[in-house]
């Protein structure tokens, strides 16, 4: 396996396990709650740790892409701050120019 590949995989699969967390996370208000569940899917990615065959990876990895889209959350959390948040843009910071521009009305 070339250092390339397996770098481009590491990263893929931390981008899925993440998504996983976060996933359970929409579902799960409680964060206490929470906890045993983050902890079954390190379980079940640590299960899959050692398999390097990469036709066996594919289908692991095919088979999880396809559950976390079953499970997705059709309302998924979104901190207030962030895109697409309840506070996103909100308060804007008034803009660094004069409000009326005397130059560009032939007043000098």
């Amino acid at each position: 396996m070339s250092t390339a590949f397996s770098a481009a995989h590491r990263l893929y699969v931390k981008s899925l396990y993440k998504r996983y967390l976060k996933n359970s996370l929409d579902w799960c208000i409680r964060r206490d709650k929470w906890r045993a569940e983050a902890l079954d899917i390190r379980a079940e990615f640590d299960r899959n740790r050692n398999v390097h065959d990469p036709r066996a990876l594919a289908s692991i990895l095919a088979k999880a892409e396809t559950e976390l889209a079953s499970k997705r959350h059709p309302d998924p959390y979104i901190p207030a701050p962030f895109p697409g948040g309840t506070k996103w843009e909100r308060n804007m910071p008034p803009p660094m120019r004069p409000i009326v521009d005397h130059e560009a009305h032939g007043h000098h």
